[in-house]
């Protein structure tokens, strides 16, 4: 109990100087200066995910500014505790507001809780001067489940720096190996992974599989079950720093998540010359188009998530493999050809010109 009472007090000392410095400087001045609405973004390298990685690619060539912010730039993944009066600071200063707009929350994978997260999006969504959103399907989520946001808007996928993220350069030893990465915080994803790479042994006995990042339950009983024991590899969570290496030692990028906004795992994968399989929907489908790997029909809809089954996967894996060299270098130029880091950073810049208060 005493350990929670003061980490209780350390966030409120810390919420406190926060807002004490925030206050302190009243209308934002002319000229670009971005706040991300965290006082810390992670470092070149560091682990980030989510609208933390977009953060930390920005801060990069718009420093993190919390003192005297002209803009206020906000990732839907990872919106601030504060924002309600965030926001109302940053309208009382004269600070545009750009939101980039990932997923939403829907009753498939949110449950009851779908109408208090999405309260929480609507809110940042309806106070942005100018919506950045992932993709298509970012847009038409967004447009069903939190409204239209009243304010100019477009379409800017994620992008990698490919540069970093390249094909290997020897050819991987054994396999094929199969990735399943990120984070498998959705149970399905991560038994899916492991079922798909049962039903490809049967084509290819010396199949393996890669799993990344946070799992919300045990793969080991699983594994025994389906008889995986030494064909699965954990690799926990992992530093940005690392993830190119990571995925040098796969061929293909196997994607179960359903209804996925906007990857940017895929986009990594694929700059690294990895074909992606995945259900077809989300914006996976967008990202990956017809030629850079393989989407696989299921039934979509909001109310339940119903992911293609293992079988399916594991035959459109097949697929890849049976023309992985024409698949690979499919995958590496749409990356680069598409979801470059340099232009991304170049449109914000863009925006964020014709936002700020000059």
């Amino acid at each position: 109990m005493q350990g929670i009472d003061a980490a209780r007090v350390g966030r409120y000392s810390r919420a406190g100087v926060r807002w004490a410095r925030l206050l302190a400087s009243r209308r934002a001045a002319p000229g670009l200066r971005i706040f991300y609405g965290h006082d810390r973004i992670p470092a070149p390298g560091e682990r980030a995910a989510g609208g933390t990685a977009k953060a930390q690619k920005l801060a990069e060539r718009f420093p993190n500014r919390p003192g005297d912010f002209s803009l206020l730039y906000l990732g839907s993944t990872w919106l601030p505790r504060d924002l309600r009066p965030l926001l109302w600071l940053a309208r009382r200063r004269g600070a545009a507001i750009v939101v980039n707009q990932d997923g939403v929350a829907y009753p498939g994978w949110a449950g009851e809780r779908t109408d208090e997260l999405n309260s929480t999006l609507r809110r940042a969504l309806l106070a942005a001067d100018h919506v950045l959103y992932q993709s298509e399907f970012s847009k038409s989520s967004a447009d069903h489940f939190l409204g239209d946001p009243g304010a100019t808007w477009e379409i800017l996928p994620n992008a990698v720096d490919v540069g970093r993220f390249t094909p290997a350069q020897a050819p991987i030893e054994g396999g094929p190996v199969l990735l399943l990465g990120g984070d498998q915080t959705q149970a399905y994803r991560l038994e899916l992974g492991l079922r798909t790479l049962a039903a490809l042994t049967a084509r290819h006995p010396e199949a393996r599989l890669l799993i990344t990042g946070r799992l919300v339950v045990s793969p080991e009983p699983l594994m025994d079950e389906l008889g995986l024991r030494g064909r699965v590899h954990l690799l926990g969570e992992y530093a940005q720093r690392d993830a190119p290496a990571i995925f040098r030692r796969a061929h293909v990028l196997l994607h179960t998540k359903v209804n996925d906004p906007c990857p940017t795992l895929v986009i990594e994968a694929m700059a690294c010359g990895l074909p992606v399989v995945h259900p077809a929907s989300g914006g996976t489908a967008e990202l990956v188009g017809d030629v850079a790997g393989i989407g696989v029909a299921h039934h979509d809809g909001w109310e339940r998530d119903e992911p293609p089954s293992a079988d399916a996967l594991a035959e459109a894996v097949d697929r890849v493999l049976s023309d992985l060299p024409r698949y690979s270098t499919a995958a590496r130029e749409r990356a680069v050809g598409r979801y470059s880091l340099e232009p991304w950073l170049d449109r914000h810049r863009v925006v964020f010109e014709r936002l700020a208060p000059r």
